[in-house]
């Protein structure tokens, strides 16, 4: 945990720019630094910020609030991301973030793909702030109403979807996803082509669920040692995506679990079935601790690789950090 302040001034600093930039790209500042901070490298985080400073636009316009009575026009349109946030910052106000988390995660996760799987991460990462210990300060409830309001302007839902034959593990599953037929231009046009996925992660109970999500991220975090040179900026979206969800569920009430573990399972799968390349390449073992390949990605600089490390970190192992490391050698590096 960050004990420095550092984390809150980064984030109010962020504040006042919008989550995206030219036109549809995501701002992963917040994300980032919280990440820097969280595994000791605080110092660092407002020179990161320097760095990534010419990326960021100004906050859009607000269009028209959104209120308890027109939310649901208002969900899934870009165009009031500022109302949204707006409108959550309202809510966070009045109410424990907990209470607001539990009523809204339920109506956001059909949305979950929405923003190319930011605008959950972004979530993920606020209610890791906000869980610990003197973490809920002013700043990091902020930061979680702009997630949230990110995640609802951007939200939008997966086509229909048939299933495939059922899969015995989470690391079958994602060999089993089918690619689209044409992996080329934005995630949207991907996502739209997307038919059908192998059935799992059925969970008959909480407990079990927690187990399964985590499962997932495992695979998905292993799957990019192998498979991440298809697509490498892409494809850490796999893994960070579903370890969002599991980020939050110790703020959910556990009958929201089992649904967060579909959710999170259609994620990981889209992402996978949109930029997954057909053929694994090999990949090298590392003789690191953790705190030495974080070092190395915050060396790095780019904000997918920092973001794919702490998630890669929370899994744990050699091949976890055999993964992290892999995503340092694709990725272009911000510091030279």
């Amino acid at each position: 945990m960050d004990t420095t302040g550092i984390l809150d001034e980064a984030l109010e600093r962020l504040h006042a720019t919008g989550p995206e930039r030219n036109g549809w790209l995501t701002n992963h500042a917040p994300m980032a630094v919280e990440a820097l901070a969280r595994h000791g490298h605080a110092a660092a985080v407002h020179r990161w910020l320097d760095a990534y400073a010419p990326k960021l636009e100004e906050a859009p316009a607000p269009y028209a609030p959104v209120t308890a009575g027109n939310w649901r026009e208002a969900l899934g349109d870009p165009a009031r991301i500022t109302d949204w946030t707006r409108f959550f910052a309202r809510e966070l106000d009045d109410r424990p973030w907990r209470e607001v988390l539990a009523e809204w995660w339920p109506r956001l996760l059909p949305g979950i793909a929405g923003g190319a799987t930011h605008p959950v991460i972004r979530t993920g990462h606020a209610v890791r702030t906000l869980l610990a210990p003197g973490g809920e300060t002013a700043p990091r409830r902020a930061e979680l109403a702009h997630a949230l309001g990110y995640w609802a302007a951007r939200h939008q839902p997966l086509p229909p979807l048939a299933p495939l034959a059922a899969a015995p593990d989470a690391a079958a599953a994602l060999a089993a996803v089918p690619p689209v037929p044409e992996q080329e231009g934005g995630i949207r046009a991907r996502l739209a082509q997307l038919t059908a996925f192998p059935v799992w992660g059925g969970a008959p109970d909480p407990d079990a669920a927690r187990e399964r999500l985590a499962e997932l991220v495992t695979a998905a975090v292993h799957r990019y040692a192998t498979h991440g040179h298809g697509e490498p900026v892409m494809l850490v979206h796999a893994a960070t995506a579903p370890n969002a969800v599991l980020r939050a569920l110790p703020a959910l009430p556990r009958a929201l679990w089992a649904p967060s573990l579909a959710a999170a399972w259609s994620a990981a799968a889209a992402v996978t079935a949109a930029y997954a390349p057909r053929e694994a390449a090999p990949y090298e073992a590392v003789g690191l601790a953790p705190e030495e390949v974080f070092a190395r990605a915050a060396a790095h600089g780019d904000d997918h690789t920092i973001k794919f490390t702490d998630t890669a970190l929370d899994v744990g192992g050699p091949l976890a950090l055999a993964a992290a490391v892999r995503s340092v050698e694709l990725n272009p590096p911000v510091f030279d």
